[in-house]
C-alpha cells in the first residue's frame, strides 16, 4: 500500500507480496477495507512508539521534544530515500472518500494522535516555552496537518527541503519562545545605545575637543 496505494493494491497483489494464497486472505478478512483498517492500526501502534520515544524524553524540555519527534520522522523518511511518506496521510487522501469505515478510523487516529501532541504543547506553554495565545489542541492540529503537507511535498521533490523548511519556520513563528524576538531586539538596541554613548563620550573628552580646536585654526 505504501508503493501502490489503496486503490492500486488489489487483494491479489497483497497476497502475492505476502506469499500467501488468496483463500487465506478471505479467511482472515471480510474485505480489503477490513484488511486496510488492520494495517492502519498496526502502523499507528508503530507511530505511537516513535511519539512516546520523543515526547516522554525527560532529558529534554517539552519544546525540544516536539522538535525531536520531527527529527526522528525525518530520519525514518531519509532511510526510504524520501519516496515513502506517512501511511495515515496517504490513506487520508486516497481512501477517506472511498470508504466511510476507513474515514471514521482515520478521524479517530488523528484525534488520538493530536491528543498526544496537545499534552506536550500544553506542557511547553506551562513552562513558558510556547505562547499560550492559542489552545494546545488547536496547535497540535495545526502541527500535524502542516507536517503531513510537508511530507507530501517531500514525496514530490524526493528530498528533505520541505521538511527542513517547515521545521525552521514553525519553530521561529508558531512555536518560538515567547519574548525571544523582543529580547533580541532589546539586546541589539542596548548594544547600539552603548556604542553611541561611547562615541559621544569620546567626542566630549578634553583631548578630542583640543584636537578639534587645533583643526579649526586657520
Amino acid at each position: 500500500m505504501f508503493r501502490s496505494g489503496y486503490q492500486g493494491a488489489s487483494v491479489r497483489d497483497i497476497c502475492a507480496a505476502a506469499g500467501a494464497p488468496q483463500g487465506s486472505f478471505t479467511n482472515h478478512f471480510r474485505s480489503k477495507e477490513a484488511f486496510t483498517e488492520e494495517v492502519l492500526d498496526q502502523y499507528f501502534d508503530y507511530l505511537k512508539g516513535l511519539v512516546s520515544q520523543a515526547l516522554t524524553d525527560e532529558t529534554r524540555t517539552p519544546r525540544q521534544r516536539l522538535k525531536r519527534y520531527l527529527d526522528i520522522i525525518t530520519d525514518k523518511l531519509e532511510c526510504d530515500r524520501w519516496r515513502i511518506g506517512c501511511l495515515i496521510g496517504d490513506l487520508s487522501l486516497e481512501a477517506s472518500s472511498q470508504s466511510k469505515r476507513l474515514r471514521q478510523r482515520l478521524d479517530a487516529i488523528f484525534q488520538e494522535w493530536r491528543s498526544l501532541f496537545a499534552s506536550c504543547i500544553a506542557a511547553a506553554q506551562s513552562a513558558g516555552e510556547v505562547d499560550s495565545k492559542f489552545d494546545a489542541t488547536e496547535l497540535a492540529e495545526f502541527l500535524l496537518a502542516s507536517w503531513e503537507g510537508a511530507i507530501l511535498r517531500m514525496k514530490v521533490e524526493q528530498g528533505p527541503a520541505a521538511l527542513e523548511r517547515f521545521k525552521t519556520i514553525v519553530f521561529e513563528t508558531v512555536f518560538k519562545v515567547p519574548g525571544s524576538f523582543e529580547l533580541g531586539t532589546r539586546h541589539r538596541a542596548a548594544g547600539i545605545a552603548r556604542r553611541h554613548s561611547k562615541q559621544s563620550a569620546r567626542a566630549r573628552s578634553p583631548g578630542n575637543q583640543h584636537r578639534q580646536a587645533i583643526g579649526k585654526k586657520p
